[in-house]
Parts: C-alpha cells; sequence; structure tokens
C-alpha cells in the first residue's frame, strides 16, 4: 500500500512550508539594497524544524479541500486479530532518538487491525527533519506468517516513547500516539487506563461528529541529560486542520504540556477542547444485573471540576440507558479531569487489569480557555471495552471558518488526585431504598436515597464534634424529604444522606456538600437523578 500522495500544489505548499529554500539567481544588487543572493551551488543554511513550522503546514492544508485518508492495507494485515495484531512487536535493538545517549527511546506501531490509516513519523536531528522509511527488519512478526513480503512504503501506524519511569534500567512506555488523535501517557506505578485526544468535534452533536487524525509527526532528538522530549503533530480533518505541541515530562506524576493552533475549514457548531476518553462500565452508584465476578469495572469513576468561582465540584459517572450530556457552566475554568478515585484492589478484583492503578488526567488550562463550559458525554455500554466517557471544553463562541484558534493547556497523570485542593472529597456514592432500618415509615413513590462518603480536608478534626458540621443539600425538579450526617470513623470522615422524591420521568439535579459555620469543608457533589 502506497502512503497518501499530495497532488503538486500540496507539495508546493509543504515545501515552502517546511522552510526549504529554492536556489537563487539574479542581478547583482546595488550597495544600498539587500545583500546579494547566494551563487546557485552554494549550501543554504536550513531553518531548524520548529512549531513555526507545523503551524505554517496546518494553514496551507486548511486552504485546501480535505482527502481522508488512504487505508487499504494488504489483505493479511486487514485480517489480523487483536491477539495476532500484538504479535507485531517492535524490535528494541532498533529503538530510534537512542543515539544521543538520552533517557529517550522510541518505537513504532505497526499497521494492522482496526489500525489502517498510516501516518509519517519524522526524527528530528541537530535541527533537521528525516522522515523515518518503514522497513519490515523494524519488527519482529511472532507467529504471524505472510505469503508475499509486505511494501516497501507500508508506512507506521503510529509511535511510542519509552522512558526509565519505574526502574533505572528499564525502558518503559512513556507515552503514546495511536489511531486518529488519541494519545495516552502514565507516571510512576501506573497502567494504561483513559485516554486524550488532539480534538473533538461534534461529540453528541450538533451534526455528524468528526474524528480528526494526526497525518504527521516530528519527534526532536533530546539531549543526553534531557529532562523532556518534545513531539510535533500536524492534524487534519473535514472541519479543521491543526499544529500541536506536546512536550512530555517524565515523573512520578507525568506532566505533558500541550499547545496547539486550529485553522477551521468550515464553520463548527461544537468544538471540545482538550478532550479526556474513558470508560465506565459499573460501581456502587450505577450497579446492575452484570454477571461478572468483579464488583466493579470502570477506568474513571467521576468528574472534578475546578471552576472559575473556586469550588471544587464532583460528578460521578454512569452507564446510562441512553446518550446524556451534561454541562457545567463556568466563566473561565481553572481545572478539569476525569479521575479514578478508588484505589482499592478489593473493589475490583482484577488481577490481570489492575483498574486500581489506572491514572487520572487533570487538565489545567493555561491560553485560550476564556467564556466556555465544561462537558460531559455518557454513553451507554454493555462492554467494558468501549470508551463510553468523553468531557472536554467547548467556547461558547461560534467556531467558523478562517478563525485561528489557539489553546496552551497541561495534563497531569496522577494517581494522588486528592491532593488538587486541600478540603474534603466524595469517595463513595451509593444508591437504595429511603428507608430507615426499622422505622416502619412507609416509602414515598418515586423516592431515593443517595448515600454519599465525605472524606479528607478538616473532617477529621470534626469528628469529636460532628455538630459542628452541617449537611448542605438542593435539588431541582425534585424535593428533599429528609437528611441525616453521622460521624464514619472507617474513613475519618462523615457519611451523608438525602431522600429525595420527584416525578416519574423527571431528571432532577442533586448538590451537595458540608461546611463547619459559613466555611465549606468539602467539595460540591452533584448527581443528576432520573426519576423511575
Amino acid at each position: 500500500m502506497n502512503l497518501p500522495a499530495f497532488a503538486r500544489r500540496d507539495a508546493l505548499k509543504l515545501i515552502a512550508a517546511a522552510g526549504i529554500a529554492w536556489p537563487a539567481a539574479g542581478r547583482a544588487q546595488t550597495q544600498n539594497s539587500q545583500p546579494p543572493a547566494p551563487q546557485a551551488g552554494t549550501p543554504q543554511p536550513q531553518a531548524r524544524f520548529g512549531y513555526e513550522e507545523v503551524e505554517r503546514r496546518a494553514r496551507d492544508l486548511a486552504a485546501l479541500p480535505y482527502e481522508a485518508p488512504r487505508n487499504e492495507l494488504p489483505q493479511p494485515l486487514q485480517s489480523l486479530s487483536f491477539d495476532q495484531y500484538r504479535d507485531l512487536r517492535f524490535r528494541t535493538d532498533r529503538s530510534f532518538i537512542a543515539q544521543a545517549g538520552g533517557p529517550f527511546r522510541m518505537q513504532m506501531f505497526h499497521l494492522g487491525f482496526i489500525y489502517r490509516t498510516p501516518v509519517v513519523v519524522n526524527v528530528i536531528r541537530d535541527g533537521i527533519a528525516t522522515p523515518i522509511p518503514y522497513a519490515a527488519s523494524l519488527f519482529d512478526y511472532g507467529r504471524n506468517r505472510f505469503e508475499r513480503p509486505l511494501p516497501v512504503d507500508l508506512g507506521f501506524a503510529g509511535f511510542r516513547i519509552h522512558h526509565p519511569l519505574n526502574d533505572p534500567r528499564v525502558h518503559d512506555e512513556l507515552i503514546s500516539f495511536l489511531g486518529a488523535s488519541y494519545f495516552r501517557f502514565l507516571g510512576r506505578g501506573q497502567k494504561y487506563g483513559l485516554s486524550a485526544r488532539g480534538i473533538a468535534v461534534n461529540t453528541a452533536g450538533p451534526g455528524q461528529e468528526e474524528f480528526p487524525y494526526f497525518r504527521e509527526f516530528w519527534v526532536d532528538t533530546p539531549a543526553a541529560d534531557s529532562q523532556s522530549c518534545v513531539i510535533y503533530a500536524l492534524l487534519d480533518g473535514e472541519s479543521l486542520t491543526g499544529a500541536f505541541r506536546f512536550t512530555v515530562f517524565p515523573a512520578q506524576e507525568t506532566v505533558l504540556d500541550v499547545r496547539c493552533t486550529l485553522f477551521p475549514r468550515r464553520a463548527i457548531p461544537k468544538l471540545g477542547v482538550a478532550p479526556l476518553t474513558s470508560m465506565f462500565f459499573y460501581a456502587e452508584n450505577d450497579r446492575r444485573s452484570f454477571d461478572d465476578y468483579r464488583p466493579e469495572l470502570h477506568d474513571s469513576d467521576g468528574l472534578l471540576i475546578h471552576s472559575d468561582t473556586g469550588e471544587w465540584i464532583w460528578r460521578p459517572l454512569r452507564n446510562p440507558r441512553s446518550v446524556e450530556v451534561s454541562q457545567f457552566a463556568d466563566r473561565q475554568v481553572r481545572g478539569f479531569g476525569l479521575m479514578q478515585r478508588d484505589r482499592i484492589f478489593e473493589h475490583y478484583q482484577d488481577l490481570d487489569l489492575a483498574y486500581e492503578q489506572r491514572p487520572s488526567y487533570w487538565v489545567e488550562p493555561r491560553e485560550g480557555f476564556t467564556e466556555g463550559r465544561v462537558e460531559l458525554v455518557e454513553i451507554p455500554t454493555t462492554d467494558e471495552t468501549n470508551d463510553n466517557i468523553v468531557a472536554y471544553w467547548v467556547p461558547n463562541r461560534a467556531v467558523e471558518q478562517g478563525q485561528t484558534l489557539t489553546f496552551a493547556y497541561r495534563i497531569v497523570s496522577t494517581i494522588n488526585e486528592a491532593r488538587l485542593h486541600p478540603g474534603g472529597y466524595a469517595s463513595n456514592t451509593y444508591r437504595t431504598r429511603p428507608v430507615a432500618l426499622g422505622s416502619g415509615e412507609p416509602v414515598a413513590p418515586n423516592s431515593t436515597r443517595f448515600i454519599i462518603d465525605f472524606v479528607g480536608g478538616d473532617l477529621e478534626y470534626h469528628l469529636p464534634h460532628p455538630d459542628s458540621v452541617q449537611i448542605v443539600p438542593s435539588a431541582t425538579q425534585a424535593r428533599i424529604i429528609r437528611t441525616f450526617l453521622v460521624p464514619n470513623a472507617q474513613t475519618r470522615g462523615f457519611r451523608a444522606g438525602i431522600d429525595v422524591v420527584g416525578e416519574a420521568g423527571q431528571t432532577a439535579n442533586l448538590r451537595a456538600f458540608l461546611r463547619t459555620g459559613n466555611r465549606a469543608l468539602t467539595e460540591t457533589w452533584t448527581f443528576p437523578w432520573k426519576v423511575d
């Protein structure tokens, strides 16, 4: 299979964008004019490849009609199963960017299975970008056997960067780019779970959702003593193009700084910036009759938001019966992320997948996040292999053709997200029938009891005097009929209960937090309750 070919006009634009100089010839210039052009054949100093070059390519590409990528692979690669595809392994002794003696290594992903769109991957060395050619000798094909040699210009599906993340003698996978604009990265002691994307276009409507893809990458060779690695990417899609720069800092909590410049080809009804994608199947707040021995199954269990007013908002995730979209309006959001708060193995009982070690991704806006909102999309799933949760930021202003949009943000990969804010937080959410044991009270129709465990912050300090702590609940489209708050010695916090009643078919928005006097002790727990 051949890599996608550019038309002649595309090639000319990209040559210009790459800063490649054509030989110049002409008359000698006067003393007051510009310096004379070098004679033909004189070596030209080549500009160092950088973010500005990717921006130029993205801008020029946006002026051209969109051409969908070609993804016709040889049949043996198209028919690979998941296990067969996993048997295509890059040979570690052929890793790239290792020549400088630094701690980073780059390995390629082979095309095949569901990964059928080739991408171009370049290495930048001394400021000069050079594409990596495909070679069968780069891979160990395991038990896979092909009757004919694969095309020499096959290309790659993506790549990953390795670093001694957990052991000074072992190069662990640090960050990977594979499929559309998806990427994911790890901190120390973490296992892959949720993913991030370059951009989201029309997720959950209006209009058809699009999946722009990274068509080309440039990886800058880090110096021997470098503590970070820089990756550039060119995004292409039906509605927009974009230039991206990713700077990854491996650590206990790995940090990824992202900068992007977007060029819309046409008006975009809904643009999702800094999108995160995860999986939520079931947990204690959303139990169904799934035939599985594991008590919980999720890569993330909630959305955390730090609002412009300083309020921290916690929204437990759900596996709904139909697609549901929740919006959290804000002027300038300070941060948001999909969190995996439950770190107790016994709550998952999965020896292989280690859900308790899945990271949380926390997004810290730096530039371009002005008036807008955080949006959460929950999609029903009957399978734990589906990513059914998406969260992103949406600008209030319409995105029009011809605009230039610039965003900068940081993503932190952590398994200790409680340190993000000093207050207490909701560790568990339960639902049950609203009746106290032995009370004899009749159960009101269309009613439910929510139980929230608040822990952390100053809550343990108040345990000897629980009367100093109050629950502050509220509800729209529902009526609160009872609340209670009791100390919880097991968690060194407080257990809050809220009984609510509503009309069948209505969706009520519930909120609650704990305070002492006029001071909030915890984040605000919020939950959309659809009255059955």
